[in-house]
């Protein structure tokens, strides 16, 4: 899956809509978003891992690194 899909699935399953988490992000982050530029980020495959983070903390997930097999 893509951060695209993933983020799109949680929110649909969350009730929760891109305009609702820009206005989110707006206010923890103190800078503007939109439904417009969350959706180009996420199409574009340009969202910054803080703000991915950010997102998954507004909708009560937590982004973490998992390894799946031995360091080499």
């Amino acid at each position: 899956m893509s951060v695209k899909t993933d983020i799109k699935t949680i929110l649909a399953e969350s009730d929760f809509t891109i305009s609702l988490l820009a206005k989110e992000l707006s206010k923890k982050l103190g800078k503007n978003y939109s439904q417009s530029n969350i959706s180009q980020k996420l199409s574009r495959g340009t969202l910054k891992y803080e703000e991915a983070k950010l997102i998954g903390q507004i909708l009560g997930y937590e982004l973490k690194f998992i390894r799946k097999k031995p360091f080499i």
